[in-house]
């Protein structure tokens, strides 16, 4: 069982490793741009399902709250978590358009939507993107594996060298982390 723990941290650690050699650059762009939306009134929509809708919901709650610093709020959406819009339009318009109208109702040209799919292939989250393209916002995808569907749509692509679940996601939350402190260290302290 030791040697079964020491793997799996081997290996996650390895992903996460070859993942930022092929992404570092793309990640300060990132921030860079999310930084800007940010000071400019903009918002940030995340979304995804299982998994992915909680690193959404955790992300989203680091820039609504705080990652490390005391600062103003930044306004960022979860749009996996409010239980009564997702009943309804599951029932009301299928399971497939939920992301897709929440972003049309959210979403403005500006913003950011940040779609999270470890195989990158989940039709309401591809939908959410079409949507999202649509209205003018930036399409951001975090993915896994080929990248499935989602890498060729988005804007901007960010793709884990992996096809297990769990390396992706562990990939993902870093990210997510990574961007809440480039964003509060460097972005928004270079712009006050």
């Amino acid at each position: 069982m030791q040697d079964f723990a020491i793997k799996a941290f081997d290996e996650s650690a390895e992903v996460k490793r070859r993942f930022v050699r092929d992404h570092a650059e793309k990640i300060a762009q990132v921030a860079q741009l999310m930084g800007r939306a940010f000071r400019e009134g903009r918002k940030v929509l995340l979304f995804g399902n299982g998994g992915s809708a909680t690193d959404a919901a955790h992300i989203a709650a680091e820039f609504v709250g705080r990652y490390k610093c005391e600062r103003a709020p930044l306004p960022a959406i979860a749009l996996a978590t409010d239980i009564a819009a997702i009943t309804c339009i599951a029932n009301d318009y299928g399971f497939e358009a939920l992301f897709a109208r929440q972003v049309r109702a959210h979403g403005q040209k500006g913003d950011i939507a940040i779609a999270i799919s470890t195989s990158g292939n989940s039709a309401n989250v591809v939908n959410g993107v079409v949507a999202a393209k649509d209205l003018g916002l930036t399409t951001i995808a975090w993915t896994g594996g080929t990248g499935g569907k989602l890498a060729g749509l988005v804007d901007v692509a960010f793709v884990v060298p992996s096809t297990s679940t769990a390396r992706i996601q562990e990939s993902h939350i870093t990210l997510g982390h990574v961007l809440c402190e480039l964003i509060e260290d460097q972005v928004l302290a270079d712009h006050p």
